[in-house]
Parts: C-alpha cells; sequence; structure tokens
C-alpha cells in the first residue's frame, strides 16, 4: 500500500486576507488518506488585527489542529524586508524542511514565496510549487524596488516546476514581465465556501441597516477590504461626492480596516460628506454587511483575483470594479458589472450612478454575477491543486515515494 506523500505549505502571515484564507482552505481541503499536511507560518505581528480578527485566525487554526495539520510558526518569517530576520527565516525553513523531508513545498505570497522555494531547493525538496496570491509588480512599491521584486521572481521560478496564478490575468502579468515560461504557470482560480454565503432575509437586512444608522429606504453603495493604497479607497471616496451631490440619500458603506481609516475619515468630514459615510472596521460578518448593499464596488490598484469580489457577487450585487489583474476573468463589462479604469473616481461615479438610476440593469447584472460565482467552488480549487499534485508526482515519478 502506498504511503502517504507529506505536503508542507508556507505563508507568512496567517490573517483573515484573501491570501491566507485561500492557503488556509487549501490546506483544509486537501485528502489526508493521500497527503500528510504540515503549515509553515510566520507570527502575523505585521497586520495590527483587532481582538475580534485574531480570535477568528485562531478559530481557524483550531480547525487545522482538529484535522491533525502540524503548525508551525517561524518568528523570523514576517512580511517586511529586514535581512537579519530574513537570513534566521531561511534558516529555519531549511532545518525544518531537512527534518520533516516533505515531497511538496508549496509556498504562498511573495516573501514566503522566495524564501520558502530557495529553502526547499536547498534542502532537495523533490516538487516546489508556488501560489504568489497576485503579484508586486505594480501598485505597491516604487521602481527600484519593484524591479528587484521582478529579478527575485524570475529567480525563484527558475527552481519551481509550478506557479499558479488565481486568474488568466494574473499570469498574463507574468507572462509579461518574463517571470516563467508559460507551460510553467497553471491558473487555478481561489476557491470560496459558496455554501456559506446566504443573503440576509429583508427584516434582518433593515435591522442590520438600523444598527449602522442607515435609513431603511436609502440606497446603499459599499466595498470591504483592508484600507490601504493598493485597495484604492480614496478613490470610491471621490466618487461618493460626486454621487451625493445628486442622491443624497445614497449611503456609502466601508467594511474593513487598515492604515488609511483616520485619513479617509478626515477626508470625508473635509469633502462635506461624512454623515453619508460608515467606516465599519473588521467584520467578522462581513458578507452580512454586503448583503445590505444594493451596488459593490471594488477599486483596487492591484488584485490577484479578489475573493471578496466573488463573495458579493455570490449575494446577487451587481458589481463596479477596477479593470486590474485578474478581476477582468471575474467581471465581464456590461454582463455581470462594470469594469473602470483604476484610479478614476469619475468613470466609477458614472457607472455606480447607471446602476442607481436602473434597477432592471442591476438585477440582470447581479443574477449573471451569481450564476459566475459557481465557478469559484472551494472543492473545484482543491480538486484542481490536487491533480497537479498528483501530476507532478507522477511526472517525477515519486508517486510512491516513502516519507
Amino acid at each position: 500500500m502506498p504511503k502517504k506523500s507529506k505536503i508542507v505549505h508556507i505563508i507568512t502571515r496567517l490573517d483573515k486576507g484573501g491570501s491566507a484564507q485561500n492557503t488556509l482552505l487549501t490546506v483544509l481541503g486537501m485528502d489526508t488518506k493521500k497527503y500528510d499536511v504540515l503549515l509553515f507560518k510566520g507570527p502575523t505581528v505585521e497586520s495590527r488585527m483587532s481582538q475580534d480578527e485574531n480570535a477568528s485566525v485562531m478559530a481557524d487554526l483550531q480547525k487545522a489542529q482538529l484535522k491533525r495539520i502540524k503548525l508551525v510558526t517561524i518568528p523570523f518569517l514576517v512580511r517586511r524586508i529586514n535581512p537579519a530576520y530574513d537570513v534566521w527565516a531561511l534558516i529555519c525553513l531549511f532545518w525544518l524542511l531537512i527534518k520533516e523531508k516533505p515531497t511538496i513545498v508549496h509556498t504562498h505570497t511573495s516573501k514566503a514565496g522566495f524564501l520558502g522555494r530557495l529553502a526547499a531547493k536547498l534542502a532537495r525538496v523533490p516538487i516546489i510549487i508556488h501560489t504568489p496570491h497576485g503579484h508586486v509588480f505594480f501598485g505597491y512599491f516604487g521602481p527600484l524596488k519593484t524591479q528587484m521584486f521582478i529579478l527575485l521572481e524570475k529567480y525563484a521560478a527558475r527552481i519551481t516546476d509550478r506557479i499558479v496564478a488565481l486568474t488568466k490575468g494574473e499570469k498574463e502579468d507574468y507572462q509579461f514581465y518574463k517571470i516563467a515560461p508559460e507551460d510553467k504557470i497553471v491558473v487555478i482560480n481561489s476557491g470560496v465556501e459558496l455554501e456559506k454565503i446566504k443573503d440576509l432575509s429583508l427584516e434582518e437586512r433593515q435591522n442590520l441597516k438600523r444598527q449602522l444608522g442607515i435609513p431603511e429606504r436609502s440606497f446603499v453603495v459599499g466595498t470591504a477590504g483592508r484600507l490601504e493604497p493598493v485597495k484604492g479607497p480614496e478613490y470610491l471616496m471621490e466618487a461618493a461626492k460626486d454621487i451625493l451631490s445628486n442622491y443624497p440619500q445614497t449611503y456609502f458603506v466601508f467594511a474593513g480596516d487598515g492604515p488609511l481609516r483616520q485619513r479617509l475619515e478626515r477626508k470625508a468630514y473635509e469633502l462635506g460628506i461624512n454623515t453619508n459615510m460608515r467606516f465599519l472596521g473588521w467584520r467578522n460578518d462581513v458578507t452580512r454587511v454586503i448583503s445590505i448593499y444594493d451596488i459593490f464596488v471594488f477599486p483596487s490598484l492591484n488584485e490577484g483575483m479578489g475573493r471578496v469580489l466573488v463573495e458579493a457577487m455570490a449575494l446577487g450585487k451587481p458589481v463596479v470594479a477596477s479593470k486590474v489583474g485578474g478581476i477582468p476573468d471575474l467581471v465581464t463589462h456590461g454582463k455581470t458589472g462594470f469594469l473602470v479604469p483604476p484610479k478614476d473616481p469619475g468613470q466609477m461615479a458614472r457607472y455606480i450612478q447607471v446602476l442607481i438610476e436602473d434597477e432592471g440593469k442591476r438585477k440582470r447584472l447581479g443574477q449573471a454575477g451569481k450564476e459566475m460565482a459557481l465557478n469559484f467552488k472551494k472543492e473545484i480549487m482543491i480538486e484542481k491543486i490536487e491533480e497537479l499534485y498528483d501530476e507532478l508526482l507522477v511526472k517525477k515519478n515519486i508517486f510512491f515515494l516513502p516519507l
């Protein structure tokens, strides 16, 4: 009887962000009859999580432990660049991989991806896979630092058996920057637990509106995600001012926290629109909040895919989103929503207004988006990842490699 293959997943911070949740869903979904699964993670010191978010992460880790997934925290594996920490993280990863002798190392996100793949190569791990969960080739850093990351990714790609892009758009970006040849990049959409996404009843929606101080008959435009520059929340704020000049009964909701929150709250006062703004901070019930939205807006400047976008579409919400990264793989302009150029609040406001004025269009786009979201079930993602593992195991003739 063949023994199970051992798989080590590596990520820096394990929080409630999309990349971390995608990684956790993958780890929890693996067939434990076929694989022994381990998760190496950083200490998550940089996420500045609220108590509620931290409690939610702890609950996720308990699920992993109940499934007998071995969790290892590496104190030096942090997201920011720190030469001393990075060297120690590499040493720790190398030592752990030598000790565990995995058949497959699957890294996630840029920092863990580079250090993890290098450690796996030094430890002579047979199969090395990397999922970027989006990239940092634009929208994050200045030109010099960005070029450094591109060069590092090109090097790391040489020691990688497969790179997993979340969308065709992400794959095209990797090809555009000549990170790796096309046959080394496979597209596997990020999975979402669609079965947990339930729309609220009319009464529940009205109750939630009252709790948030939003009049019951008001029109609600909202977004969800971390309040940081690459997510573009300030452009939605500027679009909101245009909308409110014509539709003063509209309310704008920002579900999420981050370093821009105070600046956005100040800007709302400066623009004179603060009474129509709601900044909710991090929520463990974000899909409940999205249920009260009439329109979902996703103004990112760079996005691998956008899990929350799938969640909003699964709830039947018409979407206005930036035409960047993998978003066009989800949103078809005029069919499931509208795509606008990034950093363009004027176009954003234009299409929000189109949807405000046309209830029939909102319903048609929302229904089409709901059908599109079915392609992003977590079961489909896990099945394709396991198929990739099996393909590489067979290709390298190590399917029956003893642990």
